[in-house]
């Protein structure tokens, strides 16, 4: 049986699509074709080549971008393939079409693979989804393949391969241990955003956050580095971390986007540059064998790294740069098969079995009780009681929450009530119980949203004064499918308000939070639900 090309036909919208495994191959890939291009080695060069004028990759920047651009649209060419650029000032998107109506357009005109820049957040992934529909239904020779070049806050994977390609080759190709810091505005910086999930190519990772407060590093990034195991570092200046004396070696800055801030932060702005700027007089506080880096562009007037640094040994950004082309070049090779037979995939780990979060509870194990009563509740005969909501919150809390609950469950036009009450062993810890009389035949889908809602509660089924059934539930693994979902991410592909009609998706976190799909911001299981929000 012929080995398959893994990367074939693959799309990259976060650094997460490619495997710590499949990067390590494809920088092994542009080290060979960076020498081919160093040495104007044709032989070598041809081998990368994907030399298909049919083969089309269109780009389709929606935002301003040089070097990402130009950048692509040079790795393009040397494949000698057709290329394409979407006019996003006379686009359909000025006439109010959606991304996937655009897009199911593009794909049926024989092109292959899409690079796209994006305010809208999580956009590649939802056209992936949308357009391989698209193509199966449509009989599509070729699956269309989305690249993203960028969009909004949110991540630029292919800058995240050279900057890891980059950091290799200043490390000897080790890559066991990175100690970096990342200087600059981290909370608007997609290139450091996309270094929460992409340092994990190296074993151990320390990680030093210089930023004052106001351009700081986003919690759910920073929760992200955590959970991947980096040892993080805070600093709110340049100055503050050059008073302590482990220092890395690697520095990686951001330009400051303080435009986007309002006049407050403007106000400001000169204090702000200066925390992150590099100045002369740090020049003798460096580790040996220091590099900068720097996505680029920089800011002509306050540039966080100052030209007087360009012939310095510190210069490690127009490396970084120039190696940008060579990372795309091998990338494109590999989605289109040019490249990429003889790797071989590590084993799968065997998948976990589906977690069992909404557990029956065996009755028969229980005490036997006739009837069900709460502090403050009457009895009721046949009916639901919803216990455990919110234990260990203050009163007020639980009270908002049980309102959320019976909207989202469909239970504020019925009769009954709610209730905060403390257990009998805490006096001072409360909960919630919702109690509702009538007869009522809850499905698992009914069952999946009260544990999206309300993890760590039971449910009673009350039937002739007994409980028939009993549910402990906890916080499910996805949670999808359902019209009142919403992630509050306005930049959010799949925001109400972006009218994309694209559904909400969430998986929950290490810590017990709900990731969106799209844009990946972490949400408490009380913050994803539209009636929350309105």
């Amino acid at each position: 049986m012929e080995k398959q090309n893994v990367f074939v036909g693959r799309s990259l919208t976060v650094i997460e699509d490619l495997s710590k495994e499949e990067r390590m191959y494809l920088f092994e890939q542009v080290r060979t074709l960076k020498r081919a291009m160093e040495t104007q080695d044709t032989q070598t060069l041809e081998r990368f080549r994907i030399n298909d004028k049919d083969f089309g990759i269109y780009e389709v920047f929606l935002e301003d971008s040089t070097r990402t651009k130009e950048s692509f649209r040079n790795a393009a060419n040397f494949h000698h393939v057709k290329v394409s650029e979407l006019n996003s000032d006379s686009s359909s998107f000025n006439k109010g079409e959606s991304y996937a109506d655009t897009f199911y357009t593009l794909s049926g005109y024989a092109n292959t693979i899409f690079i796209i820049r994006s305010k809208l957040e999580g956009v590649c992934r939802w056209l992936e989804e949308t357009c391989t529909s698209y193509a199966e239904r449509n009989h599509l020779y070729r699956k269309p393949v989305f690249i993203n070049a960028g969009d909004g806050k949110h991540e630029h994977p292919t800058q995240e391969l050279l900057d890891e390609f980059t950091f290799l080759e200043d490390n000897d190709w080790s890559s066991e241990s990175l100690h970096v810091a990342l200087v600059g505005d981290l909370f608007h910086g997609r290139t450091v955003h996309s270094k929460a999930d992409g340092l994990k190519i190296f074993n151990r990772v320390k990680v030093d956050l210089i930023a004052p407060p106001e351009l700081a590093m986003p919690e759910t990034y920073v929760q992200r580095m955590l959970e991947n195991g980096y040892e993080l570092r805070f600093f709110d200046s340049i100055d503050d971390y050059l008073a302590q004396p482990d220092r890395a070696a690697k520095w990686y800055f951001t330009r400051p986007q303080l435009e986007r801030m309002g006049d407050r932060i403007l106000q400001r702005q000169a204090e702000l540059r200066r925390s992150i700027t590099f100045r002369r007089e740090f020049m003798d506080k460096l580790a040996p064998n220091t590099k900068f880096y720097h996505p680029l562009p920089r800011h002509k007037v306050n540039p966080t790294i100052p030209t007087f640094l360009d012939e310095t040994e510190l210069n490690g950004w127009e490396r970084q740069s120039i190696n940008g082309m060579y990372v795309r070049i091998v990338l494109l090779s590999l989605i289109a098969g040019r490249i990429g037979n003889d790797f071989l995939p590590p084993a799968r780990p065997e998948e976990k079995e589906e977690e069992d979060y909404i557990q029956e509870v065996d009755l028969s194990s229980l005490p036997v009780r006739e009837k069900v009563v709460s502090e403050g509740v009457q009895p009721i005969h046949d009916g639901l009681v919803i216990d455990h909501i919110l234990k260990g919150d203050a009163p007020g809390e639980i009270r908002n929450h049980m309102r959320l609950i019976s909207s989202v469950l469909g239970l504020d036009e019925q009769k009954g009530g709610e209730w905060v009450s403390t257990g009998h062993k805490d006096a001072g810890t409360f909960k919630g119980i919702i109690f509702r009389p009538g007869s009522y035949e809850l499905h698992r889908k009914h069952l999946k949203r009260l544990s999206a809602v309300a993890p760590g509660c039971t449910l009673n089924l009350i039937k002739d004064g007994k409980v028939a059934k009993k549910y402990r539930l906890y916080l499910p693994p996805r949670i999808y499918n359902f019209d009142d979902l919403a992630c509050t991410n306005e930049a959010c592909i799949s925001h109400p308000e972006q009218h994309e009609g694209v559904p909400a998706l969430f998986y929950r976190t290490k810590d017990n939070h709900f990731a969106c799909a799209y844009c990946g911001k972490n949400h408490s299981f009380k913050e994803i639900w539209k009636s929350k929000n309105k």
